[in-house]
């Protein structure tokens, strides 16, 4: 049993159940639907309980929550680059464009540095918009000055 099996089972018995990740999420605590997802697809790591919690619902063995538990081996390494998903490539598409200008703006505001993914929170809110919906991503992450040695 692979860490990638247990997202192949938990993706399937997500699928049988009708539940919705929001919904998933809300059952395992008080956590970010974002930080849950991430977990559960294998990139983040869940609290013991937690992982006990998704086990009920998702109706995984104990070894398979106890990898719920484990650090993933590698985050991110199932995601070839760059990326051939139309959404993940607009995100890639983003950094690409805008990357040099996020990165000017951050160093003149905060200093040479850059913003943690670690000690980070994240939120996709829907934007009721007359022209079609809009995707609203909330990132904070801690600023993390470059140390000089």
């Amino acid at each position: 049993m692979t860490r990638a099996d247990v997202t192949a089972k938990i993706l399937d018995a997500k699928r049988r159940s009708g539940l919705t990740w929001k919904s998933i999420a809300e059952a395992l605590g008080e956590g970010s639907p974002v930080f849950y997802t991430a977990a559960l697809l294998g990139h983040q790591v869940l609290t013991p309980e937690e992982a006990r919690q998704a086990a009920a619902l998702l109706k995984l063995d104990d070894a398979e929550a106890r990898m719920l538990a484990e650090p993933p081996e590698e985050r991110g390494a199932s995601l070839k680059m760059p990326p051939s998903d139309p959404l993940i490539y607009r995100f890639y598409e983003l950094v690409q464009g805008y990357g040099p200008t996020l990165k000017a703006l951050i160093n003149e505001e905060f200093g040479d540095g850059i913003m943690s993914a670690i000690d980070f929170t994240m939120a996709i809110e829907r934007e009721p918009d007359p022209k079609g919906d809009r995707v609203r991503i909330t990132m904070s992450g801690k600023f993390l000055p470059y140390k000089r040695f």
